[in-house]
């Protein structure tokens, strides 16, 4: 067996079940191993962009790794803003990236790069086995490592890949998340037993039903509030659970959300800082006299956390449920507060929703709060461009789960191929592609930088010279596509596209 073999081997039998793939030359033994190993499900994508987005949505609702394969250092470098979003979700990923043979090296052919320093920008763990034998060790201890939540990367020389020698290595034990020390919850149920105002902000596993609902159980008990990080990795919604909103992605609209707090409680979140730096604010938004206490961080069991802290605290108080509630369809223009009522009005119980609406989604909060339960996913590290690759890997890990794909159309245009993908394998994914024609968040922020910008700044953020005809793009990779410019053809489009199995496209022109 050779190296590719063993690899292909030990990833399956540690149920690593995907590898989301751009390969080349350097990877095609690992490509031809595929034949020989049926229970590891090749996903070809035609960016690296697309494949380390696809294996972190698929990461982030399974909770166990999916495997990328690259091809070199450029290849890594094109999936490099999907590993960044995926470092910050802590999403499990067994990032595997094909290198030249050892001995082809020195010769500093056109592809050589320094793949070694491009991944330690992105991974947790990473190893470079130099020989066939121990190729299968480091898939399992890759593996084990990515499961408690980061990147682990393997860069595999093609000779490795192609020398006999090897065998499958059997999975090893992933380490369990932490518990909440004794002094901690101590600590943290002192603080809220006392009368200085709490925010407790969720992250991570605490924005799941049984950290939801624990966490709901302190705030009825002790006063505290609740905030959810500003873009979650996957967060649990609807009716029947606990309504948490996020904390506001610009800085002077997160300050009175967090105003007057003497205690904030990080339950898998990070301490709140501003997005981006701005001339004369500060950059932490953890207010002035405010003290910041870890209840539980990454690694840890955050919902155990709550548990054990709302068993000490709120013995006798339960959870609140969000009603059932959904907005009227509404009729007349299309504009991003209709848009998000249509959404709210059908979004199908147990649809996954991927959320990379930007500017165009700001009324989708308040529209789906009261919707069927359905899980929310975000563009955590803010690299745009993965609200559709995160779909793809959502929907490949739960293909009896609708899948929603809300896109602005300025970060559709760096993974568009996505859509292709979505065709190949039969997807189950709606994409709204919100067109504005307008890098609109960047407008924002220009009008909020700058006073009295004139045409040569705004036509840098313009997209309507040419038109991007968003339907041709996608009935040309194969996903049938519509344009409304509506409430009433918006309802429709997406009324048709969620009952009918298999990938949709509906262009929304919004103004």
């Amino acid at each position: 067996m050779n190296g590719a073999e063993a690899l292909a081997r030990t990833l399956a039998g540690a149920g690593v079940e995907v590898c989301f793939a751009n390969p080349g030359t350097s990877e095609i033994h690992l490509v031809a191993a595929l034949d020989k190993t049926p229970e590891l499900q090749g996903v070809l994508c035609l960016f690296e962009g697309v494949a380390t987005g696809a294996a972190d949505g698929f990461g982030r609702m399974t909770g166990w790794p999916a495997a990328t394969l690259l091809h070199l250092g450029p290849g890594l470098g094109n999936g490099l803003a999907g590993l960044h979003n995926a470092r910050r979700a802590r999403t499990p990923l067994v990032n595997v990236i094909g290198d030249h043979a050892t001995y082809h090296k020195r010769f500093d052919a056109p592809l050589e790069s320094d793949i070694d320093a491009l991944a330690g920008t992105v991974s947790g763990w990473q190893r470079r086995p130099l020989r066939a034998a121990d190729l299968a060790d480091d898939a399992a201890q890759a593996i084990a490592t990515a499961a408690t939540g980061t990147i682990a990367t393997l860069i595999v020389p093609a000779d490795v890949s192609w020398a006999d020698g090897a065998g499958p290595a059997a999975p090893l034990p992933v380490r369990p998340p932490s518990p909440a020390p004794e002094p901690v919850l101590a600590e943290a149920a002192a603080l809220l037993g006392g009368d200085e105002p709490a925010v407790i902000l969720l992250g991570g596993d605490a924005l799941r039903r049984p950290g939801l609902e624990a966490a709901s159980r302190i705030a009825a008990a002790t006063g505290a509030r609740l905030l959810a990080e500003t873009f979650p990795a996957r967060m649990e919604r609807g009716a029947g659970l606990p309504r948490v909103g996020r904390l506001a992605y610009l800085a002077e609209m997160a300050a009175p959300q967090l105003a007057g707090t003497r205690h904030l409680i990080l339950a898998g979140a990070s301490a709140p800082v501003s997005f981006f730096a701005y001339p004369d604010q500060a950059s932490s938004l953890v207010p002035g006299g405010c003290q910041v206490h870890q209840l539980a961080g990454p690694g840890d069991d955050v919902a155990a956390a709550l548990a054990a802290l709302a068993d000490r605290v709120a013995a006798d108080a339960k959870p609140a449920a969000e009603p059932p509630a959904r907005p009227e369809v509404p009729d007349g223009g299309l504009d991003a507060g209709t848009a998000a009522a249509v959404i709210g009005a059908l979004l199908p119980e147990g649809a996954i929703v991927s959320d990379e609406s930007n500017t165009s989604g700001l009324g989708l909060g308040g529209a789906t709060a009261g919707a069927p339960p359905h899980d929310w996913l975000t563009v955590t590290g803010g690299a745009i461009g993965h609200g559709l690759p995160m779909a793809v890997g959502a929907a490949v890990a739960c293909p009896d789960r609708p899948v929603l794909a809300l896109e602005s159309d300025g970060s559709a245009m760096y993974t568009i191929s996505a859509l292709w993908t979505c065709a190949r394998q039969g997807l189950d994914v709606t994409t709204v592609l919100f067109s504005n024609r307008s890098y609109a968040i960047l407008g924002l922020e220009l009008e909020r930088a700058v006073s009295g910008t004139g045409a040569a700044a705004h036509d840098l953020l313009d997209l309507s010279r040419p038109a991007l005809d968003f339907t041709a793009i996608a009935g040309g990779m194969g996903v049938p596509a519509r344009r409304a410019t509506t409430a009433g053809e918006f309802a429709a489009a997406l009324r048709a596209a969620l009952a009918e199995p298999g990938p949709h496209l509906i262009e929304a022109a919004l103004p």
